[in-house]
Order: structure tokens, then C-alpha cells, then sequence
């Protein structure tokens, strides 16, 4: 069931709210960001996400094909959120959900979590080794 989440970067200073429905799942990848952060994130159509408050306090990270924005806090340094374009031209969000406030933990436990091996751009797979992501 779809929810509307409050979140946050760790000072406060960059707020969103964002509708996710964290039975449709969740996912962890093994790209050489995701691997270094730890990211945890349930992707969402980007009508479906507000940006509350810090747009001045955010910073803007790409690298390689330079497809997806990490936006990052520039007061705290943690990246609640990306968003970029699928290859249909579909906007999008992926949200950090250990970035979402006051969500219980039994809500992220029971979330399907799907693995993405994108160290070899493959969306389709599972990574061969998974218990480090």
C-alpha cells in the first residue's frame, strides 16, 4: 500500500516527503557508489516526490555515464535521494529508505529486496555475491 514517508538528510537541513509503497520493494545494487554508501533505495516515479525544504544546501554528484543525479547534503554529506531518466525517458527517484523518518523497521523487513549487478550494467541480475551490499 502506498504511503506518503517524511525524510531527511542526517542535519535536518534537506527535507522531502516521497510516496512509496515498500511492498513493491526495495533494492541494493553493487556499483562502485552504491557499494562505497551502503545504498538501500525503493525507486519511485518522480511526480510522486516533493522536495520540502534545502534545495540550497544540496550538491549534485555523477560520474561515469553521468545518467543520474546523487544529491547529496553539503552540511552533513549524506545523499538522501537520486533521480535521473530510465532509458524510456521516464523520470525517477530512488530514495534512501534508511533515509526515511520515523518508518519502522518491521515496514523495511518486510519489503522485497531485490540485488542489481551494475558493476557490469546489468539491471537484469543478481550480483554473484551479495552479502557485503
Amino acid at each position: 500500500m502506498k504511503k506518503t514517508y517524511q525524510g531527511s538528510c542526517h542535519c535536518g537541513a534537506v527535507r522531502f516527503e516521497a510516496d512509496i509503497d515498500l511492498a513493491q520493494g526495495t533494492a541494493k545494487c553493487n556499483c562502485s557508489i552504491c557499494l562505497k554508501s551502503r545504498a538501500w533505495m525503493a525507486f519511485i516515479p518522480s511526480s510522486e516526490f516533493r522536495l520540502l525544504s534545502g534545495a540550497q544546501s544540496m550538491g549534485d554528484y555523477q560520474f561515469g555515464r553521468r545518467v543520474i543525479h546523487h544529491m547529496f547534503c553539503t552540511r552533513c554529506g549524506v545523499r538522501p535521494f537520486a533521480h535521473g531518466a530510465d532509458g524510456q525517458g521516464n523520470k525517477f527517484h530512488a530514495i534512501r529508505v534508511n533515509c526515511l523518518d520515523g518508518v519502522e523497521p518491521k515496514e523495511l523487513l518486510d519489503a522485497p529486496l531485490k540485488y542489481f549487478d551494475m558493476l557490469h550494467d546489468d539491471f537484469k541480475s543478481t550480483p554473484a555475491e551479495i552479502r557485503h551490499l
